[in-house]
């Protein structure tokens, strides 16, 4: 099972729960404060969904690795581009 469906599954596991308890569809005689506080249940998950995405790029970016053997490839890369360019008459 690919990670889209796994999350299509649980939005749809959601969304079929949230709408049974909100519109009383299997008519579980549930109290009114049940609904009254599944209601906005889908835009209280949305914002904590964005606000677990927005740690979560923080922190990754907070704690990304340098690769200091890839920076120094890279510039010695460069310099080998920038001597072939030299030779055949490129001027810089």
């Amino acid at each position: 099972m690919t990670k889209l469906l796994e999350w299509l599954f649980g939005v749809s596991l959601v969304g079929a729960l949230w709408a049974l308890v909100t519109f009383d569809l299997l008519d579980l005689s549930l109290p009114q404060t049940y609904r009254e506080v599944a209601w906005p249940m889908p835009l209280y998950l949305l914002v904590s969904f964005g606000c677990y995405s927005l740690a979560t790029v923080g922190y990754r970016v907070a704690t990304f690795n340098d690769c200091e053997e890839a920076a120094i490839e890279l510039q010695e890369q460069i310099k080998e581009a920038k001597e072939d360019l030299r030779k055949k008459g490129l001027k810089m």
